[in-house]
């Protein structure tokens, strides 16, 4: 389960896909839309682990949210410091299976495609669990990528690891949804959000 892609490599063309630098209006107004339905409607502490480029980070900004990004890649986070330039944001590199923010606690933490890569998600899961106030919330984008040898974290198995850490726990399908990757998919897409 983990990923040979060098980041830092891809970061100089990560924003050309349609859900990665939300450069389409349609594309950003569905994503949009989605952390509005997945973060709390007042002002909060968002940690965006595997933040990437900031793209995430930069919508959740908009809607009033403080950021904490984290990512492996430094290439990335210096892409992530320039598109959030002047916002209440911060980013450092760092794992996101381990994050490097000390005591600090957060209102949500937020991941995107990030889970799949890591060796060991049960362990990940309690630790970012460990990351939240009371009351907190984990929102997670995940899915199963590929026919021939797909890669990624079933939605079934993501609510079976799920299940004894959080009282509630909300699945929803992003497949189906175009306006998000810019284009029809025939993978299997979805957010999880767990309430703890």
């Amino acid at each position: 389960m983990t990923s040979d892609i060098d980041w830092d490599v891809e970061s100089a063309t990560f924003d050309d896909e349609p859900d990665h630098g939300l450069r389409d209006p349609v594309v950003r107004d569905a994503w949009a839309a989605r952390l509005r339905a997945w973060l709390p409607a007042r002002p909060c502490d968002v940690l965006d682990l595997g933040c990437g480029t900031g793209s995430l980070a930069l919508l959740a900004s908009e809607h009033g949210h403080r950021v904490t990004g984290v990512d492996l890649s430094p290439a990335m986070v210096g892409l992530a410091r320039a598109k959030l330039a002047g916002r209440d944001a911060a980013f450092v590199v760092g794992d996101a299976a381990a994050p490097p923010v000390g005591e600090e606690r957060f209102d949500v933490v937020l991941v995107r495609h990030v889970l799949w890569t890591l060796p060991d998600p049960a362990r990940v899961l309690r630790h970012w669990r460990g990351l939240l106030r009371p009351g907190g919330r984990l929102v997670l984008v995940e899915g199963v990528w590929g026919t021939v040898s797909p890669v990624g974290v079933s939605a079934e198995r993501l609510m079976d690891l799920l299940a004894p850490l959080a009282p509630e726990v909300r699945l929803e399908c992003l497949s189906d949804d175009a306006r998000l990757w810019g284009r029809e998919v025939g993978d299997r897409r979805y957010a999880v959000v767990a309430v703890f």
